[in-house]
């Protein structure tokens, strides 16, 4: 059996954070129930499309059923009550204080199922100052200093190519403290109110930043330190063809590795510096990237070429390891990829499974 199949989760939730952390939830076993608004998520309405939803929306709902409900009408709003009291786990995504209008708050639900576990995801939370305030993952990005360690050439932030703050702040934590709250409830009987906060999520993931700022007061600087660009040995380098290495012998027998490799071996004991750098950034200029690739085949160098999406996919080792094996459609029977999920394949769910319609409750 999947590991959450006795578990009922319904999904308030639009767009990202709370869509993904409830696919993570079905496709180990939960049942998910969407209530969306009666025209449906706006997500539906995204390009490029999949049959008359959009492929995000397909994407992230897969195995979900879906209620059309106007929550603001209380007469549909006793179906929803009766839906708490049977449900286990709670997803909300609005700003802090708009389920509490509805009726639908902390509070309230708890009061019709004590076990319930609420969870409220928001940018910075349900209290201080910046509650209330709407941003978007760039902002969250922004607000926290992680933006600032991105830079280009011209030493200007640069627009982050994933969500980060969306997935690694929001869905993933989401599901972390939900599977630990049903824990606990196990054993005490009740539930919890869950304040996921994207911006507050994002520091671990700059432990490193924050440990030097703290302890040495050296604060992290935009391509300056060692994962950020302001190291030989973590960077990434331009071939003769115009494409990129990614080069990341930060540990000593990777790196004598390397330079051994790419015919300089007379630089291994010498320090990390910018000339040092550029020194290697010539050398790698001299031959195309497949021509290094073989170059250092064989060798364990933490070094490979940069790879469009498109490519990825297509990568053998993500083939034979089935990443995009699973498929999800619609109901005219058009199909697609699915997004495949950190989840073990001994814990979840198997087969192919589709995205409601609009109201499709099942």
């Amino acid at each position: 059996m999947p590991a959450l199949s006795d578990v009922t989760v319904l999904d308030f939730s639009t767009l990202l954070p709370g869509p993904l952390c409830t696919l993570l939830l079905a496709e180990a076993g939960a049942r998910v129930i969407k209530i969306e608004r009666p025209d449906g998520d706006e997500m539906r309405a995204y390009e490029p499309k999949l049959g008359t939803d959009s492929v995000n929306f397909t994407l992230l709902n897969r195995g979900k059923t879906s209620l059309a409900v106007d929550l603001k009408d209380p007469a549909q709003r006793v179906r929803i009550e009766q839906l708490i009291a049977e449900a286990d786990v709670l997803v909300e995504q609005f700003r802090p204080g708009v389920m509490r209008r509805l009726g639908l708050g902390y509070d309230a639900v708890a009061r019709i199922n004590p076990r319930m576990i609420y969870c409220s995801i928001t940018g910075y939370g349900q209290t201080g100052p910046k509650a209330g305030i709407a941003a978007h993952d760039l902002n969250y990005q922004a607000q926290t200093g992680m933006l600032a360690l991105s830079g280009d050439a011209q030493n200007q932030p640069t627009i982050p190519p994933t969500l980060t703050a969306d997935i690694a702040g929001g869905a993933y934590p989401a599901v972390m403290n939900i599977l630990l709250a049903l824990r606990q409830c196990e054993t005490s009987g009740e539930g919890c109110h869950l304040d996921i906060a994207m911006a507050d999520n994002l520091f671990p993931l700059m432990y490193w930043g924050l440990g030097n700022g703290w302890q040495q007061g050296q604060w992290p600087r935009r391509s300056a330190e060692q994962v950020t660009g302001g190291s030989c040995r973590y960077q990434i380098y331009r071939t003769a063809d115009d494409r990129f290495l990614a080069a990341a012998p930060l540990e000593d027998k990777f790196w004598h590795a390397f330079v051994t490799r790419i015919g300089m071996p007379e630089v291994a004991e010498q320090p990390d510096s910018n000339a040092l750098r550029e020194q290697i950034a010539d050398t790698i200029r001299t031959r195309s990237a497949a021509e290094w690739m073989q170059v250092l085949a064989g060798a364990d160098t933490c070094v490979c070429e940069v790879v469009d999406l498109q490519q990825a996919v297509l990568d053998p080792h993500f083939v034979e390891r089935g990443v995009f094996a699973q498929r999800v459609g619609n109901r005219q029977g058009a199909s697609m990829p699915a997004l495949p999920v950190p989840i073990a394949a001994c814990l979840r769910a198997h087969g192919s499974a589709r995205a409601p319609a609009l109201g499709e409750h099942g």
